[in-house]
């Protein structure tokens, strides 16, 4: 959710910025408002953490070690069978899990989707025409769906005065699974 919220923050607070680094999104609305059933089988976890509490609270709390482990590996380009990835170490997963399974934790993870879904999107509509005024640098996965499914860059190309980017070979857990690269890559475009 940080490229969905920097991405707010390049539209409502554009003076503030002088660069931008997304990793592995497209914008929210566009989402939204393209709903496939590829999309929604992908992103099924949109629709459900957006559903009245206690429901999906219920559902993660009560499955949080899998709900973790499935998410983890399936956004990052394994399946579900299989074992976590090197990227991932068992005391790095042991950690996340003590913090993910927290009930105040995947309250606001839902809290987090239901804004997505709701004000939001709202503001994102009422700003469908507007565009992000600094440097941008898109980065996404190429496992990742959005690679199929979207053309990315020229996605951000549409919503940004100045937009580049590419490709990364890797999962939707960039910093995770490749994180020499994207440093460089992020380091160059800061300096540039």
């Amino acid at each position: 959710r940080g490229g969905r919220a920097a991405h707010r923050l390049a539209l409502d607070h554009s003076l503030a910025l002088t660069k931008l680094v997304i990793l592995d999104i497209v914008p929210t609305y566009l989402l939204y408002q393209h709903i496939t059933q590829e999309f929604a089988t992908i992103f099924y976890h949109w629709f459900l953490l957006i559903q009245p509490p206690p429901f999906p609270e219920t559902m993660v709390q009560n499955s949080a070690e899998y709900f973790l482990k499935c998410t983890l590996l399936w956004l990052g380009g394994s399946k579900l069978t299989d074992p976590l990835p090197d990227w991932i170490s068992p005391s790095v997963f042991q950690e996340y899990l003590r913090t993910f399974r927290q009930p105040d934790t995947i309250h606001a993870i839902c809290e987090d989707y239901r804004a997505a879904a709701s004000i939001d999107l709202a503001h994102d509509k009422a700003d469908v025409d507007k565009k992000i005024q600094c440097p941008l640098l898109v980065l996404w996965s190429e496992k990742g769906p959005f690679h199929r499914m979207y053309d990315v860059l020229q996605t951000w190309r549409d919503r940004a005065v100045q937009a580049q980017g590419k490709v990364m070979p890797t999962g939707h857990f960039l910093p995770e699974q490749m994180p020499e690269e994207l440093t460089q890559d992020i380091t160059t475009f800061l300096r540039t």
